[in-house]
C-alpha cells in the first residue's frame, strides 16, 4: 500500500531523517518506537506531507512520486487516502464535536451537510460518543476530545491513519480507553502507523515494529520477535529503559 525509501529531511540545517526506508502493506498496524528527538514525528508528518520532505520517493497504491518535485495535485490526492491523529487533538475550541467531525466534509471535500452530519454522527457512534454530539471541547475530557480526534479521521473513510503519539497529552486514566478505540480500529482491519511509547499496544496489537533513532531506523521486525530477541545493541537499551520506566510507575 505504502513504500517511502531513502526520505530525508532537515530543518535549519540540522538533518533530522536521514535516509529513512519504511514498507506498509494493507492491514498492517506499524508502530514507530524510538526516544524523542529520533525523528518519528517528522517521519509522520512528511508522508502527509505536513512537512515537505527534501528527498525520497514514495508508492501509494500505484501512484509514484518523486518526494523532491511533488505536485500539489498529487500531495491532494495522496491526503484523500490518509488521515492523521495529532497529539493534542486539534480541534476546533468553537465548534461542537459533530462540527469538528463535520468541517473537513463539508469544506474540503464539498459534501452536502446533511450527509456529512450522517457520516459524523456514525464516527462518534463507533469511538462511544453517541450522547457527546453537542459536546464543545472544554466540556470533554482529554480522552473525549482524542477520540474525536480519530473520529474526524476515520469519517473521512481513509486507507491509512496516521496517529503522532496520540495517548502521550493524556493523564494515565484516560489513555486506555483511546487505545480500546485504536485496538477495535484493527481488530476491523484498518491500516495504521502508529508513533507511540505504549509499549503493550506495540506488543499485542501491531504487526509490526519500527524503531528509530537518531533519524535512522535501527531495527525492524515483528512484535514478538522485537521484544524478546532484538537484534542490535541500541534497541536493547532502549527497551531495558522503556521496561524500568514502567516498572516505576507500577510503584
Amino acid at each position: 500500500m505504502l513504500e517511502i525509501k531513502n526520505i530525508k529531511k532537515s530543518f535549519d540545517g540540522q538533518e533530522i531523517l536521514k535516509g529513512v526506508d519504511i514498507r506498509v502493506d494493507k492491514g498492517d498496524v506499524v508502530t514507530i518506537l524510538g526516544p524523542s528527538g529520533s525523528g518519528k514525528t517528522t517521519l509522520l508528518r512528511c508522508i502527509n506531507f505536513l512537512e515537505r520532505p527534501d528527498k525520497g520517493t514514495m508508492v501509494f497504491d500505484q501512484d509514484h512520486l518523486d518526494l523532491e518535485a511533488v505536485h500539489k495535485r498529487d500531495i491532494a490526492k495522496i491526503r484523500r487516502k490518509t488521515a492523521f491523529v495529532f497529539q493534542n487533538y486539534n480541534l476546533f475550541r468553537n465548534k461542537t464535536a459533530l462540527e469538528n467531525v463535520t468541517e473537513g466534509l463539508i469544506v474540503a471535500r464539498k459534501m452536502p451537510k446533511a450527509r456529512a452530519v450522517q457520516i459524523g454522527k456514525r464516527a462518534l457512534d463507533k469511538v462511544g460518543l453517541s450522547d457527546r454530539y453537542d459536546y464543545y471541547p472544554h466540556q470533554l475530557s482529554g480522552g473525549q476530545q482524542q477520540r474525536v480526534g480519530i473520529a474526524r479521521a476515520i469519517a473521512t473513510d481513509p486507507e491509512l491513519i496516521l496517529f503522532d503519539e496520540p495517548t502521550s497529552a493524556l493523564d494515565p486514566e484516560l489513555i486506555g480507553e483511546v487505545l480500546e478505540v485504536m485496538k477495535q480500529l484493527a481488530a476491523e482491519g484498518m491500516t495504521m502507523l502508529v508513533v507511540t511509547h505504549e509499549m503493550n499496544f506495540a506488543r499485542n496489537v501491531a504487526t509490526k515494529v519500527i524503531f528509530m533513532d537518531k533519524g535512522v531506523v535501527v531495527e525492524e521486525n515483528t512484535p514478538q520477535a522485537f521484544f524478546e530477541t532484538p537484534g542490535e545493541e541500541r534497541t536493547r537499551q532502549f527497551l531495558g529503559v522503556m521496561s524500568w520506566g514502567e516498572e516505576m510507575q507500577k510503584r
